[in-house]
């Protein structure tokens, strides 16, 4: 049976399960000024070549800055606080206020930042369809004006 778990090991179908403990998370990934970016699993991390996950957090009274994430799509589930995702439309700025359990999805290359005015720190999960974390950070100011 040894044998046979061995050789199951070096297939497609039996590849190892990865266990990413919060506490190994890494900073070492793109960032923005005003948040931390927690970097789970990547290609850097366990070898993904499809995804990227790692957590958002946003301190109490604080906004990221402007950015975007290139052509990687993001979804975002809402682990606790009450964070702001700020975009603009149609000249004006948007603005969504997802609650903890909440998801938001961010389409490729949409202009937006993270800001939490609330009292208690914001956390997110997300998850990107490329391994890598793409962040573009752009000029500070309204998104409007980009």
């Amino acid at each position: 049976m040894a044998e046979d778990t061995a050789q199951a090991g070096n297939d497609d179908w039996h590849a190892p399960l990865r266990h990413i403990p919060a506490a190994g998370l890494s900073t070492d990934t793109g960032q923005s000024s005003g948040m931390t970016r927690k970097e789970a699993v990547s290609g850097k991390t366990v070898g993904a070549e499809k995804v990227w996950m790692g957590q958002a957090h946003v301190a109490p009274g604080t906004a990221s800055a402007n950015h975007h994430h290139g052509d990687s799509e993001t979804g975002i589930y809402v682990v606790s606080g009450r964070p702001v995702f700020v975009f603009a439309r149609d000249g004006e700025e948007v603005r969504l206020t997802p609650e903890p359990g909440d998801y938001v999805f961010v389409p490729p290359w949409t202009p937006h930042r993270e800001e939490n005015p609330g009292d208690e720190e914001a956390v997110v999960v997300l998850a990107r369809s490329s391994q890598e974390a793409v962040v573009v950070n752009l000029p500070p100011g309204s998104l409007t004006q980009l």
